[in-house]
């Protein structure tokens, strides 16, 4: 499948789970970044209910997995999501929104994902798993630094200008630079120090801290210190975070106190989707029920090696949205579907738009029915998912339906039967659109229990 109908499909799943997040975004301050939704009392507690219900998979995924890369909005989605099905099919959005070529059937940007975890699990793990220590979790939301300055024994420090000047011993500690990161900026330089020696470093936003002589008297002293222009104990008094020495001139801006605390807050944020043709809009509650259809398979043998598959969806008229002109009220939906393999190599798609249009004297009438929609797919026997997509033009309402595909093998030396069709109404169809079919037929049939006139179109082999 060709990457701009790709793009679409994977736009079409994010309008699915955006719709409300946009109508509230028209009430803000168009100046004003999109905040987390708010949610009330009693969706928190159904939250916590559902991550304690989790099957260990899908709790796995969330808590230790993602944990560090899923947005507040993203999260709270998944957690408000009722079956495993719409988790899959959320799981499997969250990795497409990210990757870098959406044609791919390996996704790059998950692939890198469990290759970083793996990695600060081998090299930063302290007595708890590396994913869980601070430069485990840096690199698993930055990747690797372009540089490294590693002291792991700690040792003799030369502080520079801007940290007071003078001689001191450390503990040990590292150093990690990158010199850009999307959504941060650049020459990004974050500090870890190991104080008790365990080889558990954490992160800090005070250089000071890696001061093995800083509560020490007389000891450790800065440039000022050492000539009797400042004492040991106005380091105690600053406060701006740090225990620092009294420098001699002005302090860079990275020294600043709100840059240190904007930079900290950035790292330790969800990095940004990198790919925003891709990215979705995700808000605290997942929208699937916005147009409600009903649909069916059937399957009909033609070769040993062929099944044909009518898929037919039945949306009942009162849930689109008409608009009247000239005396005709008109409606348009536009139904995209996909088949693709377990492995996410796409077999099958299609994509129509279907209008509906009735006169004044039979719009009311026409409330009450159903409008019908079927395309027919030869597919090999097999395991598949299906994935449609209906959106009503007029109103911008989705529904979306992910299900499994079980496509029967027909063997000659077995008795087996296509499925059972119950029509209304057969007629001969002139022009067949398959060509595989060696006599076509329409077989008229509802879905389910409607009033007279309500009928879909199906063809098959007799």
């Amino acid at each position: 499948m060709s990457r701009v109908v790709r793009a679409l499909f994977v736009w079409t799943f994010s309008v699915a789970i955006a719709v409300p997040s946009l109508f509230a975004q028209q009430t803000q301050d168009p100046g004003t970044p999109p905040g987390p939704q708010k949610l009330d009392k009693e969706t928190k507690r159904k939250m916590r209910r559902t991550l304690k219900e989790l099957d260990s998979a899908y709790r796995q995924w969330l808590t230790e997995d993602v944990t560090y890369i899923i947005s507040p909005d993203e999260r709270n989605a998944f957690l408000q999501l009722d079956t495993n099905e719409e988790r899959e099919q959320f799981i499997e959005q969250f990795w497409l929104r990210r990757s870098s070529n959406p044609d791919l059937p390996e996704n790059d940007f998950k692939e890198e994902h469990y290759r970083r975890i793996a990695y600060a699990n081998e090299h930063y793990a302290s007595g708890i798993p590396g994913w869980k220590t601070d430069r485990g979790r840096m690199y698993i939301m930055w990747g690797p630094p372009d540089e490294i300055e590693s002291h792991p024994t700690g040792g003799t420090y030369d502080r520079p200008m801007e940290e007071g000047g003078g001689s001191t011993s450390t503990y040990p500690w590292e150093t990690w630079r990158w010199r850009y990161l999307e959504g941060i900026g650049e020459n990004i330089i974050l500090e870890f120090v190991d104080p008790s020696g365990s080889g558990e470093y954490h992160m800090t936003m005070d250089p000071s801290e890696k001061d093995a002589l800083l509560h020490v008297p007389g000891a450790g002293l800065s440039l000022m210190e050492s000539m009797g222009m400042a004492s040991k104990t106005d380091r105690f008094t600053r406060s701006d975070g740090t225990n620092l020495p009294t420098t001699m001139g002005g302090q860079p801006a990275s020294m600043n106190e709100f840059n240190r605390l904007e930079l900290y807050a950035k790292v330790n944020k969800p990095p940004e989707v990198k790919f925003k043709d891709l990215e979705a809009v995700v808000t605290s509650r997942i929208v699937r029920d916005q147009v409600h259809f009903n649909w069916r398979t059937d399957y009909l043998k033609v070769t040993n090696d062929t099944v044909l598959v009518p898929v037919t969806i039945q949306i009942p008229n009162s849930q689109l949205s008409f608009q009247s002109k000239d005396g005709i009220h008109s409606a348009t939906m536009n139904i995209f579907g996909r088949v693709s393999t377990l492995t996410g190599r796409v077999v099958q798609t299609f994509e129509d738009p279907v209008s509906k249009d009735f006169p004044d004297s039979l719009f009311q009438q026409s409330l009450k029915l159903q409008s019908i929609y079927q395309k027919a797919i030869p597919l090999r026997p097999g395991l598949y998912r299906l994935d449609l997509v209906i959106k009503d033009v007029q109103s911008g309402n989705i529904g979306v339906v992910n299900t499994r595909l079980q496509v029967p093998r027909y063997d000659d030396d077995k008795l087996d039967a296509s499925s059972l069709i119950l029509a209304d109404q057969i007629e001969r169809v002139r022009d067949s659109s398959c060509s595989v079919l060696r006599k076509s037929v329409r077989v008229l049939k509802a879905i389910s229990q409607l009033p007279t006139g309500s009928a879909f179109t199906c063809r098959f082999i007799t």
